[in-house]
Formats: structure tokens, C-alpha cells, sequence
């Protein structure tokens, strides 16, 4: 005897009906975000509009991250941020997820075998600097804690600064001259003031959104998000 499950056919069509609204909504989202005004550096291409969106300027109080980013900004050196970009994925694995800990344990063979990788920044000075870095930030930690340390720079709240357009923005700063200054006395390597102003902005210490862009308000709030592009 065929049994009539009633009901299941019109709860069918409502799962139908909302499953399109809510992708409806996701696609308006998606569309509302490729259109709306972002700094001018991140138009470049799709992978820099998805590190401005989602990453860049949000305030980072992972230590973990905090020591990826110093060392990315030490790896920008002299390149552009989207090369860095590009590889990074590719360096947090063979960097060991830049697990501080493991980092210091590199030998000069490990060393000599990420130079003939082509997916990192093969400079041997950058390369070599991720032992001695890994080693101070670990000191660091110790003495201090990381994530405390470098929020101390700016009373521990995010600087939000108000910028009308990117010649506003200065490469570096008083702060970031006396980061790097601190930095280079306790033994850290490509920590120069540019590269730490740079790393201030990206892991949120600073606000550098223009205020025209729409992440600039976003960034102001204590709950947003951040996520990491790769």
C-alpha cells in the first residue's frame, strides 16, 4: 500500500523558495562589495581588493599572526606587497604555519634548501632572518608577551586616523621609527620604520583606510572580523 507523506511537497517548494532568497542575498552582498568605494591600491586586481576588504587595518591580538605579518612585511622589502601576497599561502607551509618555535630550530641546510624554492622570497638575508627573528620574537613573548608589547605602541586601542587620499598617508611615523628602533635592539632583522608602519597598518594597529573607503568606518567598530587572505 503506497503511503501519502502529506506535507513534504510544500515544505519542498518553501526550502526551494528560501534557498534562492538567501543566495539572493549573498549576491547582492557580494555585488554591493564589488562596488563600493575602497583606497585605490586595492583595485588593482581581485586578490588585493580581498586583502583591503577582509584583512588589512583589522585589529590582529593573535601573537601567531602578529609574527606572520612582521615577518611578511620583512619579505616585502623592496617588492611589491602583491607579490607577497601571492606567495604567502606557499610560505606559511613551508615556514611551518610561521610557527615561532619551529622557526628556530631551522638549520643552515633547511635554510639552503627554502633558497631553491621558488615559491618563497629567495634572499638569503630574508631567509636567514626568519631563525633570528623567530628566536627574538620568542624573547619576547617571554619578557613581555607579543600581542601586549606591540599594542603597547598605541596605548593598546587602534589609531584611526582620517585620511582624504593615499598622499595623505605617511610611509612611516614617529612611533614606527621607535618600534623599529626597539625592535632592531632586541636582535630583530627587516624591521626598518617603513616595514614597521606598514605592519602597524596591516595588523590594525592604525586605521589607514581613507575615509572615503567603506572598510574605514567598518574597521572603527570592536566586533569586526578579520580574516586571512591568502
Amino acid at each position: 500500500m503506497k503511503r501519502t507523506v502529506f506535507g513534504c511537497g510544500r515544505k519542498h517548494k518553501q526550502h526551494q523558495i528560501l534557498s534562492r532568497k538567501i543566495c539572493g542575498a549573498i549576491l547582492r552582498q557580494l555585488d554591493s562589495m564589488v562596488k563600493r568605494a575602497r583606497c585605490p591600491w586595492s583595485e588593482q586586481n581581485s586578490l588585493y581588493r580581498r586583502y583591503h576588504d577582509l584583512e588589512w587595518g583589522v585589529a590582529c591580538r593573535d601573537g601567531g599572526q602578529l609574527f606572520e605579518l612582521l615577518i611578511l612585511e620583512g619579505m616585502q622589502a623592496g617588492l611589491s606587497w602583491i607579490t607577497i601576497l601571492k606567495k604567502r599561502r606557499h610560505m606559511r607551509a613551508v615556514f611551518h604555519g610561521f610557527d615561532a618555535p619551529r622557526l628556530v630550530g631551522l638549520t643552515d641546510a633547511d635554510v639552503e634548501g627554502l633558497l631553491t624554492d621558488p615559491g618563497i622570497i629567495r634572499h638569503r638575508g630574508k631567509v636567514q632572518a626568519l631563525r633570528e627573528n623567530a628566536r627574538c620574537f620568542l624573547a619576547l613573548e617571554d619578557e613581555l608577551g607579543a600581542v601586549d608589547y606591540f599594542w603597547s605602541w598605541v596605548d593598546h586601542a587602534p589609531l584611526h586616523n582620517s585620511w582624504e587620499s593615499m598622499d595623505d598617508v605617511p610611509s612611516t611615523t614617529d612611533t614606527a621609527a621607535r618600534l623599529s628602533k626597539d625592535l632592531k635592539r632586541r636582535g630583530f632583522k627587516f624591521v626598518g620604520p617603513t616595514i614597521c608602519y606598514a605592519f602597524m597598518q596591516s595588523a590594525g594597529l592604525v586605521n589607514d583606510h581613507l575615509r572615503g573607503c567603506f572598510r574605514h568606518r567598518e574597521c572603527r567598530q570592536s566586533d569586526v572580523e578579520r580574516h586571512l587572505v591568502d
